[in-house]
């Protein structure tokens, strides 16, 4: 696989809260650590109430999401990056920016 950078969504499974399944879902990788650690945001479909980040077709010059999407800044976890299914694609370097600032402003809340 080739190397994941900050801006790349990739596909990750998600297991299920009771840990019977789980399911592929996009994430925003928002900064690669060195070694095979990666820090992502949850990527959904469904809008959130706050820390969200909206995702258009401009924003994904070579990306294609199957629905209108939103990066919630607020879901954020640590991946080692072997669990990534494979890589969908990357954002554009605006909303990088939009979402590095919302990350700064919901740290110093």
């Amino acid at each position: 696989m080739e190397k994941i950078v900050k801006g790349d969504i990739v596909v990750i499974r998600i297991p299920f809260t009771d840990l019977t399944s789980d399911k592929k879902r996009p994430a925003l990788v928002i900064a690669n650590l060195g070694g095979e650690d990666l820090i992502l945001c949850q990527i959904t479909s469904k809008e959130p109430t706050k820390y969200f980040v909206k995702l258009t077709e401009k924003d994904l010059p070579t990306t294609k999401l199957n629905t209108n999407s939103f990066v919630r800044i607020d879901k954020i976890f640590t991946l080692d990056s072997k669990m990534i299914e494979y890589k969908l694609g990357k954002i554009n370097q605006d909303k990088i920016n939009e979402v590095e600032t919302k990350l700064i402003k919901i740290i110093t809340i």
